[in-house]
């Protein structure tokens, strides 16, 4: 019977990881994802009241319409230790982000065996871009006035004389650009740091209209529906739009969400955040927290769709003016970097259904990180801990699997004796693990206790920016791609054929041809896993295999003593 148990739960393992692949393999499709991140559904808000003819200061249907445009040949560009960025003066509008520090992946089978055997090789590895008006792409961050003529995103605007690159020793950088419409000045002035993707970006309202004026401003994101250029075709990331307050928290808005006009978010809010995401970044409007906003979304285009938020700003005297600021962040979804942005931002890291496990793993592989200094090596002690902690339930399991090893030749003559009578071998069975003091049950504990840890880490190495890129050791220079020379999955053959042996054979040789052909298949599978997961489930082998060798061996030196007593 601890038998059959085991085996049921090594196939519950083996269908697991078979269901993740399949879940990539509908993905590599087109299709949706079969588990994962579900959009978090909340009160429906209606869409937002207006007409075109008659624009109210508050309200989306305000905006100007959108159309894709090609991008302009005197863009302003801007140089941070960071980022290099493009600003169209129409609107003062960033329309070019590339992230100096951030590759763009190199395809897995571009690279190692594969890429030998495809005759494939990898280019130079480029910067990640975001914003961007090119190739057929769009993903721009626009702001503007509404509530009268005033200026907007596709209000003309002028470079306001100034340096345009951050200098060697130089802290921040401010470049500002002038727009006019209506007798209404708007100077946006986008402010840069040192270290930082957090752009400050205010706008300085100044009403020469000769009347009381009460603009809105407002902070959009305009994207396309396509998936990023470079990721991985058997990536179920979200991309989309989000929205965060602090009553309704995070709320998902999907592309087709947008186009359909459902509007499942929170729409009035005086807090929080609007943002695009992809795998491993995120671009997102912060307002200032305690102004009342209106929160929208807007299909503006042929897959094209726009996310914002609209702020009022009081009433400007004739010849006064007001400042109105916000941050934007556009880059890695970093968790520490976006904690210090706005409360929740670190939410746009997608871990799904197991968030409340995957986080606290994920905090724990940041711990060691910061004491061994490589991810690779933070997942090998992570495992170690994992195991030391479920050591004392483990336990039992493992002496378990050894006394039913040394159980092996009474097993089979019971199945000699009884044949194929299941029933009369099943019940001698038990009685002789009664007699022997034996849990059968207690050897799937090695496995079922690193069912959750295992399935968290995917979520996190699937997740985590931190990991993307991050080397091991030798060949393995990517955590959360697969082992390009398939050396760790072969590793792991070798260590289940080691656990195989070290546990007791089935006694209908069926089954145990299966359970010997099992590593295997699981070797073949986790080719296409994360080499993160693969070193995880490596080490984990490894030290079950020392536990269990040691555990039989104490199990053997007291049979011996029990003999000569």
């Amino acid at each position: 019977m601890g038998s059959d148990i085991q085996r049921a739960l090594l196939w519950i393992l083996f269908g697991l990881s078979a269901f993740m692949l399949y879940d990539r393999w509908e993905v590599y499709n087109g299709k949706p994802p079969l588990f994962g991140p579900e959009t978090q559904q909340t009160q429906n808000v209606s869409a937002p009241q207006g007409s075109a003819d008659t624009p109210q200061a508050s309200t989306a249907s305000a905006l100007p319409t959108e159309t894709a445009a090609a991008p302009k040949a005197d863009l302003v560009h801007i140089e941070t230790d960071l980022l290099n960025l493009s600003i169209d003066p129409t609107g003062a509008v960033i329309v070019g982000s590339e992230l100096r520090k951030e590759k763009q992946t190199t395809p897995w089978t571009d690279t190692g065996l594969v890429g030998m055997v495809l005759g494939n090789k990898p280019e130079a590895p480029k910067d990640v871009v975001l914003f961007t008006q090119e190739k057929g792409r769009t993903y721009l961050a626009q702001t503007g006035l509404i509530g009268g003529p005033y200026p907007t995103h596709k209000t003309a605007f002028k470079l306001v004389p100034g340096p345009l690159k951050l200098a060697d020793g130089q802290d921040s950088l401010t470049v500002k650009f002038e727009g006019e419409s209506g007798g209404v000045k708007v100077i946006k002035a986008y402010t840069f740091e040192r270290g930082h993707y957090g752009i400050k970006v205010s706008h300085e309202v100044v009403n020469n209209t000769g009347n009381d004026i009460t603009p809105s401003i407002y902070f959009q994101l305009t994207r396309d529906g396509d998936k990023p250029e470079g990721e991985g075709a058997m990536v179920n990331s979200y991309t989309g739009a989000a929205v965060y307050t602090d009553k309704e928290k995070f709320q998902k808005v999907s592309f087709s969400d947008i186009a359909d006009g459902d509007r499942d978010f929170q729409a009035k809010a005086d807090n929080g955040w609007i943002a695009m995401i992809q795998h491993y970044f995120v671009s997102a409007w912060v307002p200032t927290p305690g102004v009342e906003r209106e929160n929208y979304t807007r299909k503006v285009g042929d897959k094209l769709y726009a996310i914002g938020s609209i702020e009022q700003i009081n009433t400007i005297p004739s010849g006064s003016s007001k400042t109105m600021d916000a941050v934007l962040y556009s880059g890695p979804q970093d968790q520490t970097r976006l904690d210090a942005i706005a409360p929740g931002l670190s939410l746009v890291v997608d871990y799904g259904w197991l968030t409340f496990l995957a986080k606290p793993i994920y905090w724990l592989l940041s711990f060691l990180h910061g004491i061994v200094g490589n991810w690779g090596w933070a997942i090998v002690l992570l495992t170690c801990i994992v195991k030391a902690v479920l050591y004392p339930l483990s336990l039992a399991g493992y002496r378990s699997m050894a006394k039913m090893k040394d159980l092996g030749p009474r097993m089979k003559a019971l199945k000699e004796k009884y044949g194929d009578d299941k029933q009369r071998l099943n019940m001698a069975m038990m009685e002789m693990y009664k007699t022997e003091k034996i849990n059968p049950v207690g050897g799937c504990l090695p496995i079922l206790l690193q069912l959750p840890v295992f399935l968290a880490l995917y979520w996190v190495l699937l997740a985590s920016v931190e990991l993307r890129d991050a080397p091991w050791i030798f060949w393995v220079t990517d955590l959360a791609a697969p082992d390009p020379w398939f050396i760790l999955p072969i590793l792991m053959i070798i260590t289940m054929v080691i656990q195989f042996k070290l546990n007791p054979t089935p006694p209908d040789p069926v089954q145990a041809k299966m359970m010997a052909i099992m590593p295997f298949v699981f070797g073949i599978m986790f080719i296409f896993f994360a080499s993160g997961l693969v070193l995880y489930w490596l080490v984990n082998n490894i030290l079950s295999i020392v536990q269990q060798y040691l555990v039989n061996k104490q199990i053997a030196a007291d049979r011996i003593k029990k003999q000569t007593n």
